[in-house]
């Protein structure tokens, strides 16, 4: 079960393995959402996402005999690369499931980092029996990518910092806004800030036409998106919010906020121009959310979560050439 007192201790374990990543802010931004912005810039974690965390976190808390056996992770990427990472730390055979639209340069880091790439269709193949099927013929241990306790509560950490980090600037009163796929991270910082800074607010942001917990949190019941592909925002397209992630996020969170691609572009470019840090569309979600839907928000600041960087050329150019 996932808890405050979780998230704690993946906190100890990630002590000198993870990044204390900066809550950066500029009146640039701030001009154009008319309150305070802060950005929470996971983007600068290991492997250019809060993933890490997840990863290294559900690595550490296993059995080192589970550990020698090998583990499994399906990830468009960042969890991927999350996962890899924490399992070659910790001399671990890691197998990735990933989709075959996952940007280059994800598989690419993902290989580089020493896992062995296992290719799916998004739109055809069946990613949790892919998954199950070579997790039982090769005695893997299956990481999830959001709904694993342990995964959640390394998210979590980000919440922690949050809180420290603004309560440094004098902020205790936010609307703290989170890239949301299957809601981990958003659970996790949820969990975090309901102990360590009660007044903050957590909205899930996500894109549209893949708004799934955005409309399970207006109903109360888990929604499924009709398509789990066919968005720049790869990084966060899942087809439901999960069976342990969504009751937290239903007992913690806000409404969400939904943001359109040609936002989540513009964010990539104002973050590069005014931060100087780099965005994939996925990661910039939340900060799309606190600069154009600022109608959506209650409090006197709003902290962004930067989620992730793994963005490809291509893509970053473009957002710079519509919106530098």
């Amino acid at each position: 079960m996932t808890s405050f007192h979780a998230i704690k201790a993946a906190a100890d374990r990630l002590k000198g393995h993870s990044r204390l990543t900066p809550l950066l802010s500029s009146p640039f931004l701030d001009e154009i959402a008319g309150r305070q912005v802060l950005v929470k810039a996971e983007c600068l974690q290991h492997t250019g996402s809060f993933k890490f965390r997840g990863g290294w976190s559900a690595l550490s808390a296993l059995p080192a005999e589970q550990r020698t056996r090998g583990v499994l992770a399906y990830s468009s990427g960042n969890h991927a690369q999350g996962v890899a990472a924490a399992a070659a730390a910790h001399d671990t055979p890691v197998v990735i499931l990933m989709p075959e639209d996952a940007p280059a340069i994800k598989i690419a880091n993902t290989r580089a980092l020493g896992a062995e790439v296992v290719l799916f269709n998004r739109a055809t193949d069946n990613r949790d029996a892919i998954g199950a099927e070579l997790a039982e013929g090769r005695g893997l241990t299956l990481i999830k990518p959001y709904d694993e306790a342990e995964v959640i509560a390394g998210q979590g950490t980000v919440g922690l910092e949050i809180a420290f980090q603004a309560k440094d600037l004098g902020v205790t009163e936010a609307d703290v806004l989170v890239c949301c796929g299957g809601g981990g991270l958003t659970a996790g910082i949820a969990l975090a800030l309901e102990q360590d800074a009660p007044q903050m607010c957590v909205h899930p942001c996500e894109p549209e036409h893949f708004d799934d917990v955005t409309r399970s949190l207006a109903s109360g019941k888990i929604c499924h998106n009709i398509s789990t592909a066919g968005s720049i925002c790869d990084a966060i397209l899942t087809p439901a919010p999960g069976e342990i992630t969504f009751p937290i996020l239903s007992r913690l969170c806000g409404p969400g906020i939904v943001v359109t691609e040609n936002e989540a572009l513009h964010a990539m470019a104002l973050a590069f121009l005014r931060l100087r840090i780099v965005l994939e569309p996925g990661g910039a979600v939340a900060l799309a959310a606190a600069l154009f839907h600022a109608d959506q928000l209650d409090g006197p600041t709003s902290i962004a979560v930067a989620t992730g960087g793994n963005v490809d050329a291509t893509v970053f150019t473009e957002a710079l050439r519509r919106f530098g």
